[in-house]
């Protein structure tokens, strides 16, 4: 299975059409087709429901598209490091990111390093830990910012220095919001939107089994599409401060939960990696910063 063909796979799925793709990619049409069918003979899969006038992928078709995206970021990223092996002056780095307002730090430190060398280039990545992590393991970013303690036994990393509170995201207008805090027997009954992840591992940490009781009626990866359910009335979004905004004229508020329940923020990144240099740089930028941070 060539790189190529894989390409020219991605196209055909992307277009929906042989000719046209044929043309994006200034390959003849016939060649193209001849190529595909070697493809689905070569995988022993028919790939394409064929039409008069368009096509479109089977169930294994789907499965390859998955699959050969996967494969050509990595083929890319590789191709990326390689380039950068002999220039110090840029490159590009990839990096997974929990939302936090601890991102911040991050940035920070990419300002700092960007003074340093103006060609360099950062890609971010938005999702849960289980999400940007998975990508780490498989090579696709370097680093990866998450919510929960690393596994030691995988991964390197760097704590950030301040802490995430949780809380109740509301419509300003809604009974609640008349209170400082917000407590378990608060949220009984209510229609409630979090992230699986913090509903398994933080709210759980906070009221222990009682959490069984409470009403997910929802659950996100992105709290700004949450904030969005809540403005419409769907419920109320357990999640951290200071990522949504909850400004004067935002129609939102936020009350922390009590007691009080917060969780860290890491920097990791694979044990015995290789770093390109200019992720190792960054690295080494990002200790720096945080270790100042630290001392102070």
């Amino acid at each position: 299975m060539e790189i190529r063909v894989l390409r020219y796979f991605l196209e055909i799925a992307r277009e929906g059409n042989m000719t046209r793709a044929a043309e994006t990619i200034h390959v003849s049409q016939p060649t193209l087709s001849k190529q595909m069918k070697d493809l689905e003979r070569e995988l022993g899969k028919k790939l394409f429901i064929r039409k008069s006038t368009s096509l479109s992928l089977t169930d294994e078709g789907m499965l390859l598209r998955k699959r050969a995206e996967d494969i050509l970021d990595m083929v890319d990223k590789t191709t990326d490091e390689f380039k950068a092996l002999n220039e110090i002056s840029g490159g590009e780095v990839h990096i997974g990111c929990a939302e936090s307002h601890q991102i911040k730090y991050l940035a920070q430190a990419i300002r700092s390093f960007k003074k340093k060398y103006p060609l360099f280039r950062y890609h971010l990545t938005s999702g849960n830990t289980e999400q940007v992590t998975e990508r780490l393991d498989r090579g696709l970013i370097d680093f990866a910012v998450i919510v929960e303690p690393p596994n030691l036994s995988r991964y390197n990393y760097l704590e950030l220095p301040e802490t995430d509170r949780w809380g109740l995201i509301m419509k300003t207008d809604d009974p609640l919001a008349r209170r400082e805090r917000i407590c378990f027997e608060d949220l009984a009954g209510l229609d409630l939107i979090c992230s699986e992840q913090g509903m398994k591992f933080d709210i759980t940490r906070w009221c222990g089994e009682k959490a069984d009781t409470l009403n997910l009626t929802g659950t996100l990866n992105l709290a700004y599409n949450g904030s969005v359910f809540v403005k419409e009335g769907l419920g109320y979004m357990l999640t951290f401060d200071k990522i949504i905004n909850t400004g004067f004229d935002s129609g939102l508020c936020f009350r922390p939960l009590e007691p009080a329940l917060e969780t860290k923020m890491y920097v990791i990144w694979k044990k015995y990696q290789v770093f390109t240099p200019i992720a190792e740089l960054l690295l080494q930028e990002l200790k720096e910063q945080l270790s100042g941070r630290a001392g102070g």
